[in-house]
């Protein structure tokens, strides 16, 4: 662990003296395409030489050999790794003479669309495409000459080719790879605020999620997050349920390019396979791409707070079969509610859905409040778990986790937990610790009251309360405050207004020999 640490504080340094005057959310895609390029010039190689071992001859080496023979394994290789890397375009290739090449700018990009292009017309062609877009060798921002800008993207390769990150052949608990991408991710993110947390969801939250949805469900075999920005939520289950089910299936959607770019490459950096995630770029709420591929038992997801979206102006989506059972739409201002209506579409019978929210869809009124009333009625809402505040980039407020299942619950009541005192100060963030979240699972299980922490409520009462599921409406809060005394106080008071009348007198006495 505290080697893994001093790896990260060395990586965020180095990323950072890289950069320069280059913004650093922008200057993200070089650092992080990089490290991408490199895994996966070594992953390709160490697939290579498994196989040569095999086949008697663990002495090969892949990247000396001349592109005209590497032709040979092409086929095999798009079949299963998904893509192909000629010899010549391997990244520990390229990276020996990047300082000296004056047209390396030009020669990455031929690469880059090389690779891309190895999975054209074959299964793994959507999630190769567009990869590199983000790699953009000729941005000003790099520097103001062609010249400048190879000395920089040298640079970056360099530096990453000098990364301690290990070799992943046949080494599953080796996550370098992908353990530093989510690193930096996690602290360009805390660099860029807002727009930040729209891509990435801190680590504790994530594992919570995972935690909470493959809760008593060992026979998990696809899960899904419709607003997967970098992936991080999904690859939560590639270090848990994925290491017990080696195949299961990923799927998710993101609406912008950047960030859908990220969540693939994330999934080939923890050595999912190209045939093991479905990832598409397109609007969840108005084009949804994986219907066919519903129901999911697991799927967890932190969706943009009170994004805006078509709502009532749209006629066709009243009659859309995700969000017409609840009688009505959520409202243009905020679509929290309609991913939460499309999460519920696509859980299975025995599924469970964990969700972050915002507050404001627990206690609004309007037609939230009758999408809620329709939630509670059908008793789809299982639990319901307010977090500390504080604890993702770019927003300061407390928000909630909405738990849903369809017929796996076993009562007709909501369980409410107050977990926003769980939690440590971490810099200028706050971080729920392995032990918070373990108690946040242990309330989660029991199912029952608890003083301060939980309270289950029956449905029924949550109707009467105008359908209200705020965690502070039900959970009481524990009364902190210092026990007063009254007579203490009165006799201190006393003692001050006897103290006060002397004072008087003397003022009064020495104003009088003043006056004299």
């Amino acid at each position: 662990m505290q080697e893994r640490a001093e790896l990260h504080k060395t990586i965020w340094k180095i990323a950072n003296d890289l950069r320069g005057s280059v913004d650093g959310w922008e200057f993200k895609a070089y650092v992080l395409g990089s490290i991408f390029y490199r895994f996966i010039s070594e992953n390709i190689c160490d697939y290579i030489h498994g196989l040569m071992a095999d086949a008697g001859q663990p002495d090969f080496n892949y990247a000396t050999i001349s592109d005209e023979m590497a032709e040979n394994i092409r086929k095999k290789m798009v079949e299963e790794k998904g893509y192909f890397i000629l010899p010549s375009q391997l990244f520990q290739n390229v990276v020996q003479s990047a300082d000296k090449d004056e047209n390396l700018n030009e020669r990455l990009t031929s690469i880059f669309r090389s690779i891309e292009a190895s999975a054209v017309g074959t299964p793994s062609e959507d999630d190769l495409r567009g990869l590199f877009s983000d790699f953009t060798v000729d941005s000003a921002s790099l520097g103001s000459t062609v010249i400048k800008r190879n000395q920089l993207l040298a640079k970056v390769l360099k530096t990453v080719a000098q990364m301690d990150l290990g070799s992943r052949y046949n080494n599953t608990d080796n996550d370098t790879f992908g353990d530093t991408y989510e690193f930096l991710m996690q602290m360009y993110a805390s660099e860029a605020g807002k727009s930040g947390g729209e891509f990435f969801t801190p680590q504790q939250v994530s594992e919570l999620l995972a935690r909470l949805a493959a809760y008593n469900n060992p026979h998990i075999n696809k899960v899904y997050d419709p607003a997967c920005g970098s992936g991080s939520l999904l690859l939560k289950f590639a270090k848990t349920v994925g290491k017990e089910n080696p195949n299961l299936k990923y799927f998710g959607q993101e609406v912008n390019p950047t960030t859908y770019n990220l969540c693939r490459i994330n999934m080939f950096l923890h050595n999912v396979n190209y045939d093991n995630f479905d990832i598409r770029l397109e609007d969840t709420l108005l084009k949804p791409q994986h219907m066919q591929d519903a129901p999911f038992d697991a799927i967890v997801s932190n969706p943009p707070y009170s994004l805006k979206w078509d709502g009532k102006d749209n006629p066709i989506l009243i009659n859309d079969e995700r969000y017409a059972p609840a009688g009505v739409l959520a409202p243009k201002s905020a679509a929290d509610l309609a991913f939460t209506m499309h999460m519920l579409w696509h859980l299975s019978e025995r599924g469970t859905a964990a969700i972050v929210e915002f507050p404001g869809v627990l206690y609004r009124g309007g037609d939230e409040k009758k999408i809620r009333q329709y939630l509670v009625k059908n008793n789809f809402v299982d639990t319901v778990i307010q977090l500390p505040a504080n604890l993702f980039f770019g927003v300061g407020i407390a928000t909630c986790i909405i738990v849903l299942k369809k017929s796996a619950k076993q009562d007709a009541s909501v369980l409410f937990i107050d977990a926003s005192k769980l939690f440590v100060k971490n810099g200028n963030k706050n971080l729920l610790t392995p032990e918070h979240q373990d108690k946040i699972m242990e309330l989660f299980e029991a199912r029952k009251d608890e003083q301060y922490l939980a309270r289950l409520v029956k449905n029924d009462d949550i109707l009467e309360n105008d359908c209200n599921l705020s965690v502070s409406s039900y959970v009481e809060q524990e009364d902190t405050r210092e026990v007063i005394n009254i007579e203490e106080v009165n006799a201190k008071l006393e003692a001050l207004v006897a103290e006060g009348n002397e004072l008087n007198k003397k003022i009064e006495t020495i104003v009088k020999e003043l006056g004299e």
